[in-house]
């Protein structure tokens, strides 16, 4: 058993805050920059190194645009009657389905600017961002927020906020689900046959490993149900279910290619 009393906050500079969860995003930001910049530098992605930037800039917005307005789905008894709370980003609730959602609408519309390869970057752009949604469950786990359902086994956590009880530490379940999607992610992405994938696969893989993974961990999440899910999970339903129709109409030779390597 283990009590969390960790402080969400890194540093108090007067009135401003730096916490661990903000953090995250600007790691985020800039690590995906420098994996665009690797990328171009390996010949995986024609773009100029003023695009990198940009994208980056865009996909920032898409996140957070996309993240809060998803909060609607979660909390409408909060941001439906009170749109303007959607601003309040400082008082916490970011949505990864609405993320999810944001990056890809921000990335379409710069990739349909700049006449890049939507699906190629795609591919490219799941390696870092995979990691630091990784990140993102620690730095919940730190805010002590998410929190599992109720369990006494040997590593459960009391989070004091939530009164006494022993819990599942469901953050760190899926930190190592994402981390285990990463590994995936970075295996397809350094392989050989990395340029023989037809664009968007990578992107696939990463949107059903971590839909299907989100499924699964979230069964030990303290949430609503609804038909016997949460919404977490309908939302993550969809992400496989639209997966798998990619892989079948687009990427099942993508599928022969992997099992090949593999037999090597």
């Amino acid at each position: 058993m283990y009590v969390s009393n960790l402080d969400p906050v890194l540093v108090h500079l007067g009135p401003l805050e730096i916490r661990w969860y903000g953090l995250v995003y600007v790691f985020g930001f800039f690590l995906t920059i420098w994996w665009l910049q690797h990328a171009q530098k390996q010949g995986k992605l024609a773009i100029s190194s003023d695009d990198v930037w940009d994208f980056a800039v865009y996909l920032m917005v898409g996140v957070l645009v996309g993240a809060r307005l998803f909060m609607l789905f979660w909390e409408p008894n909060v941001y439906v009657s009170h749109p303007l709370n959607l601003l309040k980003i400082w008082e916490g609730g970011m949505s990864f389905h609405g993320a999810f959602v944001g990056v890809v609408v921000a990335g379409w519309l710069f990739c349909r600017k700049k006449n890049i390869n939507f699906w190629r970057m795609a591919d490219i752009v799941s390696v870092p961002a995979i990691f630091a949604l990784a990140l993102g469950r620690l730095a919940n786990f730190v805010n002590g927020e998410l929190v599992g359902r109720p369990w006494d086994g040997r590593w459960c956590v009391i989070f004091p906020e939530y009164g006494d009880v022993c819990r599942h530490p469901n953050m760190i379940y899926s930190f190592f689900q994402r981390m285990a999607v990463f590994g995936a992610l970075m295996w397809l992405s350094s392989t050989k046959a990395f340029h023989q994938f037809k664009p968007g696969f990578i992107f696939w893989n990463f949107v059903f490993l971590e839909g299907a993974g989100r499924i699964i961990v979230d069964f030990f999440r303290e949430d609503t149900l609804y038909f016997g899910f949460s919404l977490g999970q309908w939302f993550s339903l969809g992400m496989v279910i639209v997966a798998l129709c990619f892989f079948w109409k687009r990427h099942r030779d993508d599928w022969r290619i992997v099992r090949a390597y593999l037999k090597r």
